[in-house]
This record gives structure tokens, sequence and C-alpha cells, in this order.
């Protein structure tokens, strides 16, 4: 087929019923791993986030077109067919690709897929070596199961915008829906565990994986700090729960981060800002005095950063191996030395930009032997339909010419 993957999951096919972002995020992964990802879609809408602009991406001539930006984040490495799961006749099409796929990646919600008959009970006995892989709001289980979930509430819901925010604000949400990118990265991780399982014992499995789930194990340090104690943390804004001083300061002539990982460079930090009176302090010589203390500490810190300019401080704590860094806008961050030099802009041709490449985020993913494997700009809705059923199903064109005037595809 066109654009053959070399990745390491090349070889894999995926049968991709997902859309907006978790389940996306979870198959452009596996996609950009090697794996033959087709993406199905309802005829003449497509995924939802085809329509979530703008911003669209341009042509050639910088004018806009139909393409929405927020749908090429997630749907690189895909192949997109259009195909109405409602009709028999397109369920039946949809049992024949599954026969040919390794894995089904779905979003929808828990039995939704059951009046199709493709649901995983369903399939199971037919497929035995499929993984079949359920993203949801709230998984298969428990009280909430067939709640949908969406990000915002569930990083409310998850506490993780309990602990965003200033403390005297209100709570906040991260500025990318962390919840969704979060439960596609796990469910790629199963999807990729289950791959090794059925290698092993030649059986295929059910994963559930949802967004609540991966939320709450988001939560990591600020989660265990309260399992240890049982205390709710507060929202502290730019401040970190077990370090001091890890965070924002106010520069001369700016804003930037300090990090300040352990009592070792405390005492190179306070040496170069002239202030080797604190280091001696007993209140602040420790870590945990400096976290007891911070009300005292970061006032007196907050005063002496302000004294010089942001450059004065990046290029002398720079020399003395403490950690700091800006506080970059996004054209800066594309225009950063290292993020150019590990490729994470990368440009593809797309067919509805003209001559335009597209502009995406590049996979973090760098391994020696098996590189990720750029293959497919994120689809036109339906631009696979035929390639597909021609190359996997053998089917000719009058039968697709037929499917399409009774809109099954």
């Amino acid at each position: 087929m066109p654009g053959s993957p070399s990745g390491p999951l090349s070889g894999l096919r995926v049968f991709d019923l997902t859309r907006i972002l978790a389940g996306p995020t979870c198959t452009q992964i596996l996609g950009d791993l090697g794996a033959d990802i087709i993406k199905i879609e309802r005829p003449g809408a497509g995924d939802d986030t085809r329509k979530w602009g703008p911003p669209f991406i341009r042509d050639g001539d910088g004018n806009e077109t139909k393409e929405a930006a927020y749908f090429q984040a997630a749907n690189r490495n895909k192949r997109s067919v259009t195909l109405d799961l409602t009709s028999g006749a397109g369920q039946e099409i949809a049992r024949s690709l599954i026969a040919k796929s390794d894995v089904l990646v779905e979003n929808f919600r828990k039995g939704a897929l059951d009046k199709y008959g493709l649901g995983y009970r369903q399939l199971k006995d037919d497929f035995p070596g499929l993984i079949y892989c359920s993203v949801t709001g709230f998984g298969h289980t428990g009280p909430d199961a067939d709640k949908p979930g969406y990000d915002f509430l569930v990083q409310g819901r998850g506490g993780l915008m309990s602990i965003t925010g200033a403390a005297d604000g209100e709570p906040l949400r991260v500025g990318v829906p962390i919840s969704d990118v979060m439960t596609g990265m796990w469910s790629a991780v199963s999807v990729c565990a289950a791959l090794r399982h059925r290698e092993v014992t030649g059986e295929g499995q059910h994963i559930d994986v949802s967004l609540l789930d991966a939320t709450v194990a988001t939560l990591t340090n600020q989660g265990l700090n309260y399992l240890a104690g049982r205390e709710v943390p507060d929202r502290i804004g730019n401040s970190h729960p077990n370090i001091v001083p890890y965070q924002v300061f106010e520069t001369a002539d700016g804003n930037i981060v300090i990090a300040v990982g352990n009592d070792r460079q405390w005492l190179r930090f306070c040496e170069f800002a002239g202030i080797a009176d604190l280091a001696r302090d007993e209140r602040f010589a420790a870590n945990e005095g400096r976290v007891r203390n911070r009300e005292e500490l970061v006032p007196k810190l907050a005063e002496i950063f302000k004294a010089q300019t942001s450059a004065y401080w990046l290029e002398g704590l720079d020399s003395i191996n403490i950690s700091c860094g800006p506080i970059n806008r996004l054209d800066e961050v594309f225009e950063d030395p290292q993020v150019r030099a590990r490729g994470m802009e990368i440009e593809m041709p797309h067919p509805g930009a003209g001559s335009a490449p597209v502009h995406l985020i590049g996979s973090p993913i760098n391994m020696s032997e098996s590189p990720v494997d750029y293959r497919h700009a994120p689809p036109l809705l339906g631009q696979h339909t035929d390639e597909i059923l021609k190359e996997l199903l053998d089917m000719d064109e009058a039968e697709r010419a037929r499917l399409r005037g009774e809109a099954v595809i």
C-alpha cells in the first residue's frame, strides 16, 4: 500500500472507531510506531473535531481550508474510511475489516456498539485474537459507567483542578486537555502490553481505560501527599508542594522558572545570589526547613530576583548548573533551538492544502533501531475508502458505487 510503514508496529492493523482526542491520541501513537490505522468515520460528517475551528490549516496561497487544526493534532498516520455503522451493510463491512485487524480501539459510551453487533462480547468468540480497547469517561464498571465523560469535567472530578491555580483564585483546568491526552497514552501502552500477551498466549483481550482513572493516576506526587497524611492539599499556584525554591519568580524585566532540586544546589544558588547567610540559616539550610518555612523564605527571594534581569539570572544560574528557564510563548517554543534540534515540529504534504505542507507536532518517541514513521498526513474525510475496500476486501468499483449510492460508505 502507499506509504508502507517501517516502524516497530509495522504489519499491525488497527480498526479505529475513535473520535475527539483521547482515542485518536492512542491510535496516532500506534500509527507513528508503524501500525496501519483504519479510521472509521460517519459519512458526510466524520470526526467531530473536523469542524472544531477556527483555526483551520491554510493552503499554498495562505487561505483557510475547511480542515480544522484541532483534527490535525491527533490523526496523523491514519487512513480514513467513511462507513455507516447503523446500517446492516455497514456492520457487515465493519466485521470484515475487523477480521483483518489485530486491534480495535473505540471510545463510544459503554454498550453503545452492542446495538451494531460490534461490542466486545459479540466479537470475541469470532475473533479470539482481537485486542479490543475501550476508552470511556468512567470505565465499564462502577456506578457511573453509563455516564458520558469529557476532559473538562473529569479534570474537575479527578482532583486535578483542585490543585491547579493560585491560592486566592478559582480552580483552573490545565491549558490543554490533559485528561484526554494521558488517557490516550495509557491506552497505547495497554495495547502494546496486550500485543505482547497475545504473542505469548495467542489470546486477545478487552482493555478498559477511562478518563477518570487516568486523571487520578496523573495526580502522582500530590495524590501520594494526600494518601500519606490524609491532608487535602491547597492550590499553591506555581510553587512545588515538596521543594523550595521551585517556582516562578519575577525579575526586573519578566518572569523565569527556578528549580533548586537539592541542598547542594541551594548552596550554589545562595553563593551566586550573594545571600550566603540564608544558606547558613538553620531554617533554610535543608529542603525540609525551606518547605516548612516557605512563607518566610519566598518573599526574601522574590525581592532578590527583582533586582536583576531575566538574562542575568538565566545565564548566571545556568553557568553553575542550577535548573532555570524562560516562560516561553508558543512562538518561542517552536523557535527554541533544542525543540528544533529534537524535531518537534514536522511538515507533511496535505491533500487539503494544495502545495502547502501541514505543520504538525512530532512524536517525542526516539528509538535507535526502530524510529517513528511519518507516512500519512491527517486524512481528508473518506480519503481512503475506495483504497481500503479494494485492498482489504477485494471490493470492485461497481459494488463500491452501489454502497456509496445507498450512503453506506
